[in-house]
């Protein structure tokens, strides 16, 4: 079953479509950005872009900045929102469920092909803005005699390839727990209704309410639990040291949505009346 749902995910034109549409939107800015030389002045602008700026190496730092907090989610939700209530609307869930499936494994199925989906995207995203950093900005100020060979952090800190490359690896890796949670959310709904768009656009509600709570002060006390919350604490890993705190909160975070919004999905599903 689980191949049968990689093999869908990867033979669906919405897939490949999601997907390159989130790689052309860093590689446009980057090319604005170096046609009209809007770069800040040595020792003005955010610390953030003047180092992707003076390192195209970074690029896929500040790529990942701009799909995470819209665009990424909109495509999982929609995916996630579409993996049982599409099935449902289209009357296609009855006759999967004949087969010898159980809801069980069909649920786990489905889970994994989102998992593979924002695996596919990020990687996809970060490949790209790589190359479109470093072909448009360079690879900062080569080395001096004596000098290490690298990566310069977010702290100015040079970082060698190798640790760059697992630096990179981690935020991916914590970019994709951050869209598990996204994707609990949309797969529960999927469950409770048999509209795609109706469980897509719930967890899209669910999100944007989060990211509003995020910004008022009167939610101080739930902001910490809060899905978005700590969303962007992957930017964590390109500093030296490495700020732990944040990226542990929002792994912790998104681990507890994961396991009670999958656990409600289950207990919903396996007790569903499909009907059509």
């Amino acid at each position: 079953m689980i191949r049968v749902e990689l093999v869908k995910l990867v033979r669906r034109p919405r897939t490949w479509i999601s997907i390159a549409l989130l790689c052309v939107l860093p590689i446009v800015v980057a090319a604005f950005v170096a046609a009209r030389h809007l770069a800040p002045a040595p020792g003005t602008g955010p610390a953030f872009l003047s180092a992707v700026l003076r390192d195209g190496s970074l690029y896929p730092a500040a790529a990942m900045a701009m799909i995470v907090p819209v665009f990424l989610p909109i495509s999982v939700a929609v995916l996630a929102g579409d993996s049982v209530a599409g099935e449902a609307a289209g009357g296609t869930l009855r006759y999967l469920l004949a087969r010898p499936v159980g809801r069980t494994r069909l649920l786990v199925a489905k889970l994994i092909s989102l998992v593979v989906f924002v695996l596919l995207a990020v990687v996809a995203v970060v490949g790209t803005s790589y190359v479109t950093g470093v072909v448009l900005f360079g690879t900062g100020t080569p080395a001096a005699l004596g000098e290490p060979d690298g990566v310069t952090s977010l702290s100015g800190v040079t970082l060698s390839p190798w640790e760059f490359t697992l630096r990179l690896v981690g935020a991916v890796g914590f970019v994709v727990v951050s869209m598990l949670g996204v994707a609990a959310i949309a797969l529960f709904l999927s469950t409770v209704t048999d509209s795609a768009l109706g469980a897509a656009l719930g967890a899209l509600a669910v999100l944007i309410a989060s990211e509003i709570l995020v910004l008022l002060d009167a939610a101080v006390a739930i902001r910490p639990f809060l899905p978005t919350r700590y969303w962007l604490a992957w930017v964590d890993f390109f500093r030296d040291p490495i700020f732990w705190r944040d990226i542990e909160r929002g792994i912790g975070i998104q681990a507890v949505y994961v396991v009670v919004l999958l656990g409600a999905a289950w207990a919903n599903f396996v007790t569903k009346d499909i009907k059509t």
